[in-house]
């Protein structure tokens, strides 16, 4: 019989997979986390089953405490009201909890991010004449600007890893250390980025991203190939924990039907 706790080997997962367990692992037993769809959701519904039974998942659409069972097509999406503390609004959310300050981990996603953490979700390219309009704000930067912690999730690309956004959407930790603090935002910033080829976090004393782990498979060098700016790399840089056997059951028992991760065949 196949023991749960252990680490599943290469080619046992797929990279979307280790992306959204990397994600679970983030979420603390009773904190409040706030989510959209997609990866996020995924990471927050399989650590709720698993590690962190009494976290409460709020979505933008007025969700709070959310325990649904089959995954959400978005965040207004009904399913998410069963078993809910409270089915409110926008007011509620992004006022009341976000600004409020009662949020403990937010996460989002990044068209652009730079290396301290800014995030561009508006446009690329000329503000007259952008080549790609984006989806913009949303919820995005009232996530980044008031909860305690943020983990963004997205693609690891040059073009996305950049010295200068074309457009700062959601404010990171701004110029520095104590970029956040002069600009009056509450929230403690960016705390983790989570990508396909590795995990990054942020260095204490300058706020400049750094790399953490590189996911298996992938070396230093592929990471700093791909990136846009200077990234901080610590003299030792460990392998990102493969996810365990009961980590991917849970989690593909969230998604059945692959809609965010689909199944390889």
């Amino acid at each position: 019989m196949q023991n749960l706790k252990e680490h599943a080997k290469p080619g046992e997962y797929s990279t979307l997979e280790l992306m959204a367990v990397c994600g679970a692992r983030a979420i603390k037993n009773g904190e409040v986390v706030f989510v959209g769809t997609g990866l996020p959701m995924v990471a927050a519904m399989l650590a709720k089953r698993l590690h962190a039974p009494k976290a409460k998942i709020v979505y933008e659409a007025g969700f709070i405490d959310s325990n649904a069972i089959d995954i959400a097509l978005s965040i207004a999406d009904s399913r998410l009201e069963y078993r809910s503390s409270a089915a409110i609004g926008l007011i509620e959310t992004l006022g009341i909890l976000l600004q409020g300050g009662r949020v403990d981990v937010g996460f989002v996603g990044a068209a652009q991010i730079d290396e301290y953490g800014n995030i561009n979700t508006t446009y690329i390219g000329d503000f007259e004449s952008p080549k790609v309009r984006l989806p913009g704000s949303g919820g995005g930067n009232d996530i980044v600007s008031s909860a305690k912690r943020i983990v963004i999730v997205m693609k690891h690309e040059k073009r996305k890893t950049v010295k200068k956004l074309d457009y700062m959407t959601s404010p990171g930790h701004l110029g520095g250390p104590d970029g956040r603090k002069n600009a009056g935002l509450k929230g403690g910033g960016p705390a983790l980025v989570v990508t396909n080829l590795c995990q990054m976090d942020f260095d204490e004393k300058t706020k400049r991203i750094r790399l953490k782990t590189v996911h298996p498979g992938i070396s230093v060098e592929t990471v700093l190939e791909n990136t846009g700016f200077n990234l901080i790399v610590p003299e030792h840089v460990p392998e990102t924990e493969p996810p365990t056997y009961e980590e991917l059951e849970i989690l593909r028992s969230v998604d059945p039907t692959g809609i965010y991760i689909p199944r390889s065949t």
